[in-house]
């Protein structure tokens, strides 16, 4: 039997292509995402063991103990000193000892700055975790080996000398806490000298874009400290020789009698297996669960195709069947027969799949690809790769042609002598239609639900969402999913009926639609499990789609109304020569440059404000770039332009007739040794070398100039050059018009900041960088997401090209009859254009509107916490994905219809 029934196959190979197809897409996914969990991991591994270089042990705190707030508190707080390390450098065994300790440092070579995360030097170069390419890695005091890009950037070469400078020194040389002498960085930084290039080839720092080397006098510095004995430290890098394992075991001992409490030695083996585990649930990441998910949609998808592939096969070798009965075949070897057959499609699919997906996986590793998530990726094979799609492509395509075994052994030896009728008139079960039903109901119900709770909250009422909102979004989404679930079960009463009535319209455009619009309704089972299987994958598509476009206007929109300044710029080192060549830069259309000193002051209740004072050239100018109603305003000498609600709290802030502003040293803008000095003199007379400042305030409702701040107010630019203020830093103020000047605001903010880059405390913000981050996220997110559900929907669409193939040989007979009787061949390849249009389209229109309402109720659920949540149509993706749909189905008619027209009608007759 099991002969036979390979033979059947041969014979019915182009018909079971297609289902080959939709099985080696998927499998081919599943074997892809379990190569890519294993290359993330192996690349986080690397990437770990990076970081320690070239030591193979590492002391760290010991997570096997269960440490109370205080002890786990106590381990921050130990230092160098603590570990003895003159005493571990000593032990036998031990080859070199390295702390990991880091900072983010400011690098200038004249004019010139850049940023550089910096880490602790080594005795012996193998111990770094970046390669030393020229020079060598610093080892006396006041030395530095500068990443490659920095270096470039700066223009300095090994042997020149360069000024470091950090946040936390900078702070600590404001404050005059600290001794000074020569070994801690003063304002104006520390002058080092260059004795080395890095380059980071295994990506240990590839966040950062490399990593520079500091020797322990300059760390030590740019962390605020004068001791490098008092670092904080909680790593240290450990070289022990292991060429004898029962040795270096000894040494791993001896060193551990040396450790602070909580502290132990481990292996880097350890620790890089730890790393692992500290992402991944048992041995299969988040990442690769998450990506299984849509590999499973696909060969869901896929089973569908399947099912009506050996629907058909049966159906077709009805004749067949019955003389297998006649000549003594039993029902449970058709059963058999039909399984084997089906087992052996998956398997010669699935192993095909597995190869494509490894394929593909290594074409995605070798592109470099990944290099910009900071990621380099490698091909690292496992057995769960090639096990489980295999396992699985079997398993779903045994599964979905179960139905099918138990049609082959209805079939009597009678039915030899019958005529062969193909088509599927079985009436679905009502068991099905009342479970869909139900679904469909509870699945309103719960949604309803949800988006009544969640209007309740918005409107200040009590609400389940106020104490269980995880709950009220979990019933949204757990209704959504019931709707959608219900419809797929009852698709085979609802999609041909809606098929028939939108195919009745459409067979008035001629014969052709009129022949296919009649064949649409002679096997409605089959076109409502093709349909149902383009519908998954549209309607995920569109939900997405719509949910991301619903995220992106509705932040917009949030932002807008929160801010009154499409973009700022701050900095203590700004200069009017950056900020002309900002103001020409495409896309602003208006800008103000400002001096600017952070000062303090008390409302009308003496509760304490910091306020950015900023000064202008009236409120005429200020009308440029400011969102706000200043009718009436004025801007004078006495005056002061007060916002009327504070960013920080939202409330509104109390005021009396006049406001009087005092410098404060602690709050300044920057934080830098400029503010301290500035405070410390005596500026305009004003008595211990505070300043003060006492104006009349008109309040104005504008919002959050900058997000840093609780107030921003607009004084007289006079104050600032008659001395009655000293400007420690200045704010460029801009309007953006993006889409006038044929520019968008992704690159109008890169360029801004591109144009700031020399100078090290500049920060661009406002609501156009904030929107540029969220729309850069969302589209990524977006993207991979519609990437992943792409792969279903291709599936689905295979599926339409299967059920166009499987149409045409059911009705061989039928082509040839509309030939003989004087149908063109143009008119039979129309039909089945038609045909396949009204599959797809309908079913991908229905998709779209499922999948827009799923996103709006999505948007409404997650978004309202945020502004006014706004529901849009996503035309552009809905469209594409409709496009390339019809497209795909005018594609997937050309073969059947050439095979329709390539037979000659007599020939036809007979085969039939």
């Amino acid at each position: 039997m099991f002969s036979i029934t390979v033979k059947l196959m041969k014979k019915s190979a182009r018909m079971l292509i297609p289902a080959g197809i939709a099985i080696l897409i998927g499998t081919a996914f599943i074997a892809a995402t379990f190569l890519f969990g294993n290359a993330m991991n192996d690349s986080l591994a690397r990437q770990t063991t990076a970081q320690l270089g070239g030591a193979n042990y590492v002391i760290s705190v010991d997570s096997s103990e269960s440490l109370n707030e205080q002890e786990r508190n106590g381990i921050y707080t130990r230092t160098v000193n603590d570990f003895q390390l003159d005493r571990i450098r000593a032990t036998e065994g031990v080859k070199d000892v390295r702390v990991e300790s880091s900072s983010s440092v400011t690098v200038a070579n004249g004019d010139k700055h850049a940023s550089s995360y910096a880490i602790t030097t080594a005795a012996q170069r193998d111990l770094l975790p970046v390669s030393i390419i020229q020079g060598d890695q610093p080892v006396d005091s006041n030395e530095i080996a500068l990443t490659k890009s920095v270096a470039d950037q700066l223009g300095v070469k090994v042997g020149d000398s360069v000024t470091v400078n950090s946040r936390t020194a900078q702070a600590v040389a404001s404050t005059g806490y600290g001794s000074a002498g020569n070994d801690t960085a003063a304002d104006s930084g520390m002058t080092v000298r260059v004795v080395g290039i890095t380059e980071d080839p295994n990506g240990a720092y590839a966040y950062y874009g490399g990593a520079s080397v500091l020797s322990d006098n300059v760390i030590t510095a740019m962390n605020g400290i004068d001791d490098f004995g008092k670092l904080n430290v909680y790593l240290v890098y450990l070289d022990i020789d292991d060429a004898d394992q029962p040795s270096a075991d000894a040494t791993v001992k001896q060193i551990d009698k040396l450790l602070p409490k909580h502290f132990t030695v481990q292996s880097r083996a350890a620790m890089e297996e730890e790393s692992i585990k500290s992402v991944s649930k048992g041995d299969t990441s988040i990442t690769t669960i998450f990506l299984l998910s849509f590999g499973i949609l696909a060969m869901l998808v896929a089973a569908l195709v399947i099912a009506n592939t050996f629907q058909v096969l049966v159906a077709q070798r009805r004749r067949t069947l019955a003389l297998l009965r006649t000549i003594g075949a039993n029902k449970g070897q058709l059963y058999v027969s039909v399984l084997f057959e089906a087992g052996l499609l998956g398997l010669i699919a699935s192993m095909l799949g597995v190869g494509l997906g490894i394929g593909l996986m290594a074409a995605l590793c070798q592109s470099g690809l990944m290099k910009a998530t900071g990621m380099t990726m490698r091909l690292v094979l496992s057995w769960p790769a090639f096990v489980v799609p295999i396992a699985f492509g079997i398993a779903m395509t045994v599964i979905a042609s179960l139905g099918s075994a138990r049609s082959a052994t209805a079939v009597t030896p009678l039915e030899a002598l019958r005529p062969i009728e193909l088509n599927d008139t079985r009436r679905a079960g009502k068991i099905r239609a009342i479970l869909a039903g139900l679904l469909v109901l509870v699945g309103i119900g719960l949604a309803a639900f949800s988006a009544w709770q969640m209007n309740e909250k918005i409107a200040g009422h009590d609400s389940l969402a106020d104490k269980q909102y995880p709950m009220v979004l979990l019933a949204a989404i757990a209704g959504c999913a019931l709707i959608f679930l219900g419809l797929v079960l009852s698709a085979t009463f609802w999609l041909p009926v809606l098929m028939r009535g939108v195919g009745a319209l459409v067979a008035f455009a001629g014969p052709s639609a009129k022949v296919a619009h009649a064949n649409i309704q002679k096997n409605p089972r089959r076109v409502a499990a093709t349909g149902a299987a383009l519908l998954i994958g549209v309607t995920l598509v569109s939900t997405i789609a719509t949910g991301a476009a619903s995220a992106k206007q509705t932040m917009n929109e949030a932002l807008t109304t929160r801010y009154s300044v499409d973009m700022i710029a701050a900095g203590a080192d700004m200069t009017s020569k950056q900020a002309d060549e900002v103001a020409k830069i495409k896309g602003i259309k208006d800008s103000i440059y400002a001096p600017t000193r952070m000062m303090s002051m008390k409302d009308a209740n003496g509760k304490d404000l910091n306020v950015l004072i900023v000064g202008v050239d009236g409120v005429d100018a200020l009308r440029k770039v400011v969102r706000a109603d200043l009718s009436g305003v004025t801007i004078s000498g006495d005056s002061v332009l007060m916002p009327k609600y504070s960013a920080a709290t939202g409330k509104d802030i109390p005021l009396g007739k006049s406001v009087t502003f005092t410098s404060d040293v602690s709050g300044s803008q920057t934080g830098t040794a400029d503010a301290a000095a500035s405070d410390t003199e005596n500026d305009g007379g004003q008595s211990d070398g505070v300043q003060t400042l006492t104006l009349a305030p008109q309040k104005v409702d504008y919002r959050r100039i900058s997000a840093n701040y609780a107030a921003v107010a607009f004084v007289d630019a006079g104050h600032f050059t008659n001395g009655d203020v000293k400007a420690n830093g200045h704010i460029m103020l801009m309007r953006i018009d993006a889409e006038s000047a044929g520019t968008t605001l992704n690159d109008v903010f890169t360029n801004v900041q591109n144009a700031f880059s020399a100078s090290a405390d500049i920060d661009v913000s406002g609501p156009v960088a904030e929107r540029t981050q969220w729309e850069t996220m969302i589209n990524g997110m977006m993207a991979l997401l519609v990437g992943l559900i792409a792969v279903a929907v291709l599936i689905a669409l295979v599926g339409v090209a299967n059920t166009l193939s499987l149409s045409v040989i059911e009705r061989t007979r039928e082509s040839a009859t509309l030939r003989a009787i004087g149908m063109t061949r143009g008119q039979l390849r129309r039909s089945l254009a038609v045909e396949a249009l009204l599959l797809s389209l309908v079913s991908g229109v229905v998709g779209v509107v499922l999948g827009t309402l799923f996103g709006w109720l999505g948007s409404y659920m997650v978004f309202s916490l945020y502004g006014d949540t706004v529901f849009p149509f996503e035309w552009t993706t809905n469209g594409a994905v409709l496009g390339v749909a019809a497209l795909a189905a005018l594609l997937a008619s050309v073969a059947p219809a050439r095979r329709a027209v390539k037979t000659p009608p007599v020939e036809a007759l007979a085969e039939a």
